[in-house]
């Protein structure tokens, strides 16, 4: 049983693309040929709350599923090149490993799980090219960093949890896909960089989650590769080992991956709708474009 979370499939059709392809009359009345066909994909999205794109809204001030995510961003820059991506996106807010394989959490009643959707759709479409991404991984640590104590070793625990439990995920998903489809892991940010700027106590917190979200993608990287899938660099996107200074409108000048954090998440916005650990529009596109480059490497 599926609960109201789960994103149901649409489709985007680039408006670009379609006047091009109306063909044309010249002043003698010949008409010219049409554009060529755009190619068409289907495009599963999988993985937490990044994935259905949450933000903060005037509705919900602390977030709630939008159609300005990476996979709503990819979807228009894959049109604008000639590929039409029917999307589906079966991710969860929330979602952790055990989560995404045996349901139990806010949208997939058990048995059901965000894995049995996953599985049911590659099988139905093993026909057809297509694209999976999944975002995995940041909700096992991350109730880790609000924490007092203990972070290392609850970090570290998160971590061996991923690396007995996303393999089968994947594992799952490969064998219901068809020779056609490509996929694409989804690396991470670090949210808590933003607390640099909360004096002492925010750098050491901030020191703390960046040793923990370059482990969990240390281990996001490992994992992927041993299945043989790419995975979007989303640390570099977000400058998250630069510490060059960079000027930040009212903070002066401060290390690069901390500003980027501000400019790219609502960690830094004040309330309702900060802070708030969720990419804004340029975060999500941020990472658009770094899915993009995986799918580029892989064709």
């Amino acid at each position: 049983m599926l609960s109201k979370y789960v994103v149901r499939r649409f489709f985007i059709a680039g408006t670009v693309m379609i006047a091009l392809a109306v063909p044309f009359a010249s002043i003698g009345g010949a008409a010219s040929t049409t554009s060529p066909e755009p190619t068409s994909t289907f495009y599963l999205d999988l993985g937490g709350s990044g994935s259905v794109g949450v933000q903060p809204t005037a509705a919900e001030p602390h977030g709630q599923p939008t159609t300005n995510g990476y996979a709503n961003f990819l979807v228009t820059m894959q049109a604008a090149a000639g590929h039409n991506y029917q999307l589906t996106q079966l991710g969860c807010p929330g979602e952790t490993t055990a989560m995404a394989l045996n349901g139990g959490d806010r949208c997939y009643v058990a048995p059901t799980s965000q894995l049995a959707a996953a599985t049911s759709f590659l099988s139905q479409n093993s026909g057809e090219s297509g694209l999976v991404t999944v975002d995995l991984g940041f909700n096992n640590v991350v109730g880790c960093l609000r924490q007092a104590s203990d972070v290392t070793s609850c970090v570290l625990q998160g971590l061996a949890l991923i690396r007995q439990q996303l393999p089968l995920f994947l594992t799952s998903l490969k064998t219901a896909a068809g020779p056609g489809v490509t996929f694409v892991g989804v690396g991470h940010y670090d949210p808590f960089l933003a607390d640099a700027l909360q004096g002492s106590s925010g750098i050491e917190m901030a020191k703390t989650s960046l040793w923990a979200i370059s482990a969990l993608n240390r281990t996001l990287l490992g994992i992927y590769q041993g299945a043989g899938i790419p995975m979007a660099n989303v640390a570099q996107a977000f400058s998250l080992h630069t510490r060059t200074p960079m000027a930040l409108a009212g903070s002066g000048m401060v290390a690069a991956n901390v500003a980027n954090t501000c400019l790219m998440t609502w960690m830094c916005q004040p309330a309702p709708y900060g802070p708030n650990l969720h990419p804004n529009n340029a975060g999500y596109l941020a990472i658009a474009n770094a899915i993009a480059a995986k799918i580029g490497a892989t064709s």
